[in-house]
């Protein structure tokens, strides 16, 4: 079961994925935010919520793109109370790419950098036995809801960016209950978009890199994925694929558990504020950046994924000027 969130008289309307072409709507108002906040209050299935709710009328899925009507495929209706976080150095990558860590680890453990380090903790301890608790991994902070691109929309860069570079992943997206339980209502396609020169230039400045724009789906996936996803990053310049590579994600593919990162993330009492959104980002092992590609104002990443349906589409919108950050004094 896919969903996606689309404007209806500017209200966001959820509807099911009835195939490539059309979607069906579904009878509740505030979109899938409402549909979760039900199914958690009535004790029941998303499944369940939905199928009940199912309109009869089908409605063009192309239509809703060409009209600029789709939503990310999950909001709350105040955006500070949706939460933007992700976590890095999950993914095992390649096999060259492991051949090539390990390699660097038959060395001392003072030679190792801090990311080595993290790494390993990740491949030695990131999948913990059941109800156990398992290495924490690196995490970061993006925003709330307002840094969040809706589907196809234009992502910004901001014009004091170093580098506007895609990030494909899969992002887990939540709702936190009354009594603080979080809920995972799916996952999605995540475009995580970061500065990775600011990033490269000192590894301190990692969570300066990351206080960028994003977005995710266009659909979300109800229930588990498959634990092995093979998917494809391309950039599009000028109707032209500028550069394009598969990409792997999935628990099959990493060295954390999903269930790993959910814990330490949500083990913070200010993350289980009742009635909150969380968008997850799970990490990722591939990058045009590494490949030395650098994008562009007008270049468009196309992120897509066979079981997420439809690709995740977004143009870049370079700012051509920095906005004022005076301060003023009361």
């Amino acid at each position: 079961m896919r969903l996606i969130q689309y404007l209806e008289e500017g209200q966001p309307r959820a509807a099911l994925v009835e195939n490539h072409d059309a979607v069906r709507p579904i009878r509740l108002d505030g979109g899938t935010y409402a549909l979760a906040r039900l199914a958690i209050a009535s004790e029941q299935s998303l499944s369940a919520v939905i199928e009940v709710r199912l309109d009869e009328e089908l409605i063009d899925y192309q239509q809703l793109v060409d009209e600029k009507r789709l939503l990310p495929p999950l909001t709350h209706p105040d955006p500070a109370h949706c939460l933007v976080t992700g976590t890095g150095l999950t993914h095992l990558g390649s096999a060259d790419t492991r051949s090539a860590m390990h390699a660097k680890t038959q060395v001392s453990e003072a030679e190792l950098t801090d990311s080595m380090r993290m790494f390993q903790l990740g491949v030695e301890g990131g999948k913990p036995a059941p109800g156990q608790v398992g290495a924490q991994p690196e995490w970061f902070y993006k925003g709330d809801g307002d840094c969040v691109v809706a589907p196809e929309a234009a992502l910004p860069s901001p014009a004091f960016a170093e580098d506007a570079g895609e990030e494909p992943e899969l992002a887990g997206l939540y709702v936190i209950g009354d009594d603080g339980t979080p809920w995972r209502v799916g996952y999605a396609i995540g475009n995580e978009f970061s500065d990775h020169v600011t990033e490269r230039f000192n590894y301190l400045w990692l969570a300066h890199s990351k206080l960028r724009a994003c977005s995710f789906g266009p659909e979300l996936l109800v229930g588990e994925p498959p634990a092995h996803l093979e998917g494809t990053s391309r950039i599009v310049r000028d109707g032209e694929t500028l550069w394009e590579k598969p990409f792997l994600t999935g628990e099959a593919n990493m060295a954390h558990s999903l269930a790993n990162l959910e814990h330490h993330h949500f083990k913070y009492p200010g993350f289980r504020r009742p009635g909150d959104v969380h968008v997850h980002f799970f990490g990722t092992a591939t990058l045009s950046f590494a490949d030395g590609i650098q994008p562009r104002d007008g270049d468009r990443f196309e992120i897509a994924l066979a079981a997420f349906g439809r690709p995740l589409r977004n143009p870049l919108r370079v700012a051509s000027r920095p906005l004022a950050t005076d301060v003023k004094s009361l």
